[in-house]
């Protein structure tokens, strides 16, 4: 790993516009991570560095008709609106047994693969998930090269019975756990190579 990114994850809570102030970000691409957040959300950011080139990496975050590539938690995905490359495309996504859901609806709401953004929303399911936004944005590394920064940052409400922090606890285990994944298969995709 480049010793000058580390995993990081940045908290958002309050009641306003929240902008990330992580450095890894380039500002043509800042407004993604830019959410308005209100009392009864919770907003954060999560960055993973990957050894492995931004396009190995794309080559599996743009899959939003196969989530479960790289997301463990998900066990099959089915795009029931589109082709799952447009954006609009509707996936339905089935997940493991043990987490407290069965489904998610998700429509792909941003798919650049120019400055590499992908973002979904969800849009129904049996889950508790209600009006979770994410953004994820691929970017180079200024300082590692063939080191590509994952940023991925999300707003979802709080559930009745839930804190913030309870709420954004179980979110970004489940991101950070997707990320690890995502970077154990595209750094093993660069070693095949």
């Amino acid at each position: 790993m480049c010793p000058s990114i580390q995993p990081q994850t940045t908290q958002h809570n309050n009641n306003n516009n929240n902008t990330s102030s992580i450095n890894h970000i380039p500002q043509d691409i800042h407004h993604h991570h830019t959410q308005t957040v209100s009392h009864n959300q919770c907003f954060s950011t999560i960055i993973q560095p990957i050894s492995a080139p931004v396009d190995t990496v794309w080559s599996i975050i743009r899959r939003f008709d196969n989530p479960q590539a790289y997301k463990h938690f998900l066990k099959s995905c089915d795009v029931i609106v589109g082709d799952g490359h447009d954006v609009g495309s509707v996936r339905k996504v089935h997940v493991v047994s043990g987490l407290p859901a069965e489904s998610s609806m998700e429509r792909l709401e941003i798919l650049d693969d120019e400055r590499h953004v992908m973002s979904f929303s969800v849009v129904g399911g049996d889950h508790r998930l209600k009006n979770y936004r994410s953004v994820t944005t691929l970017h180079s590394s200024p300082t590692c090269r063939g080191t590509t920064v994952v940023v991925e940052s999300y707003v979802v409400d709080v559930p009745p019975d839930n804190t913030k922090e309870e709420t954004c606890v179980f979110v970004e285990t489940i991101v950070r756990c997707n990320l690890l994944s995502l970077k154990q298969i595209a750094q093993n995709l660069v070693h095949d190579k």
